[in-house]
């Protein structure tokens, strides 16, 4: 199948939904989820009701009503000015740098469990791998959306779409085999102990599990017909999304007892443990590779989406000229460039952590909170653009007018509320160490928060006192 009409550069709904898909759909979660067997029925649906679905229609609908770039930034500049739209991209932009790390340090990891497990322990294979890898999907960005949609689509369909479908399908041979399901179905089980506050954390947690489905906007004048393709490829890919996140992950805990999924390696030992269950270990190497293959199609797939809407901001003027430089492509080369080069230097935190999978734990709590900063702004944006530019036509619009965007958007504004005010709760892991660590920890995100949000808006006040001075008259007095 060809991902690209033939008369076209441009991307159809088909290229569009695998480029969603790849974005927000993660084999590397499944494990993580099935620790919580049943219940992850009740969690993957709230989320998807409260928060995903919200996104998806909010973003589809800002989306065909300005198909221009910039995608986060251009929405919130058109309802509250380009003050605000330049810290809502930024935070979109902050935010997936210490994410960057984090996934690297995975693909490294499961690297090393395919050939010389000890070397998941090795700083400096983990390190030089990150850097690498990072570089590398950087590199191949260099050479525009065309191959950047290429590789996307491919890897959505080989690295995460084919994988979980294997999971799924190998789950149900062995339930149908004969072998009882690790944990027995009851009514009861579906439903979590909400009065417990460590299950609204995890309810919180989920909603960034599966956040990003608004990412792939910034690409919008590179779809086409985006008021019609894009809202088709947003429905197309949530509800695989949706059905494979919770078959993936149920299909594991069914399999393997939760309890025991709980592993310091991560996917690689779950899947280990799955596949040895079902006498099919030779498939964990198999399946190691397709987590490497999805995970890279995840970097590559993000690494220009945020950046995009950078660009516009620079092509604005409020940022320095320096940053406003495209290649023949048209890909802005600084902004990946030294994107890359922080996600480098993060990594550097290998080397200074007591494990290698702490270094990251609350560099991810602060991504985490800046996203949601992120969502509050584009559900903010999206109820007063329906007020401030009615007129304004929508291919797509979320249904039931004012009312029902009131309710789609209050909504998704309120769940990133919420999962924002749980991330301030610390994990137990930090609280058992003393209430030090946990002042601690929150001094981390409070000030982290108020440094990202506080620099853009110096920035953007530099660079506007910068050029009402470049354009001020001359005095001839």
């Amino acid at each position: 199948m060809s991902v690209f009409p033939k008369k076209s550069n441009k991307m159809g709904v088909f290229t569009l939904s695998m480029l969603n898909i790849a974005a927000v759909l993660s084999i590397v979660n499944f494990p993580e989820q099935a620790e919580y067997g049943y219940a992850i029925i009740f969690y993957i649906t709230a989320a998807s009701i409260c928060f995903f679905i919200p996104t998806a229609l909010v973003s589809a609908e800002l989306a065909a009503a300005w198909p221009k770039d910039g995608g986060m930034y251009l929405w919130v500049k058109e309802a509250f000015g380009p003050k605000w739209g330049f810290v809502a991209v930024c935070m979109q932009w902050l935010n997936s740098l210490p994410w960057y790390a984090t996934v690297l340090t995975f693909v490294a990891t499961t690297l090393a469990y395919i050939f010389k497990p000890e070397l998941a322990t090795n700083r400096w294979f983990v390190f030089l791998t990150l850097a690498a890898v990072m570089w590398g999907c950087t590199i191949l960005n260099f050479r525009g959306i065309r191959l950047y949609a290429i590789l996307s689509s491919i890897g959505a369909i080989f690295g995460t779409i084919i994988p979980t479908a294997a999971i799924i399908l190998l789950a149900a041979f062995y339930l149908f085999g004969g072998h009882a399901p690790a944990i027995p179905f009851t009514p009861k089980a579906v439903l979590p102990e909400l009065n417990n506050l460590t299950q609204w954390m995890l309810l919180a947690g989920m909603m960034v599990a599966i956040a990003g489905i608004d990412m792939p906007a910034v690409h919008v004048t590179d779809v086409d017909n985006p008021q019609k393709n894009f809202p088709k490829a947003i429905l197309i890919s949530s509800i695989i999304i949706i059905f494979l996140s919770i078959a993936g992950s149920l299909s594991i805990s069914l399999i393997v007892p939760p309890g025991r999924l709980s592993m310091a390696s991560g996917a690689a030992e779950a899947f280990d443990q799955m596949f040895t269950a079902m006498g099919a270990r030779w498939m964990t190497p198999v399946m190691c590779v397709f987590l490497i293959w999805g995970a890279l199609t995840t970097i590559i797939t993000w690494t220009l989406g945020p950046s995009k809407g950078l660009l516009q901001v620079a092509r604005e003027g409020y940022l320095p000229e320096f940053w406003q430089r495209r290649n023949q492509y048209g890909i802005p080369v600084p902004i990946l460039t030294l994107q890359a080069l922080i996600t480098t230097v993060i990594g550097l935190v290998i080397f200074f952590m007591p494990t290698i999978s702490g270094a990251f734990w609350v560099m991810m709590a602060l991504s985490a909170q800046l996203y949601m900063i992120m969502y509050m702004f584009m559900f903010s944006a999206a109820i007063r653009l329906r007020y401030s530019q009615p007129d304004t036509p929508r291919p797509y619009s979320v249904p039931c007018g004012k009312p029902g965007m009131w309710i789609v958007a209050g909504l998704g504004f309120l769940t990133s509320v919420l999962s924002m005010t749980m991330g301030f709760i610390p994990p137990q892991s930090i609280r058992s160490e003393g209430a030090l660590k946990t002042v601690l920890y929150l001094l981390f995100l409070t000030c982290g928060m108020l440094t990202f949000i506080i620099l853009p808006q110096l920035l953007h006040y530099y660079q506007e006192c910068r050029m009402k001075k470049e354009n001020q008259p001359p005095n001839n007095s």
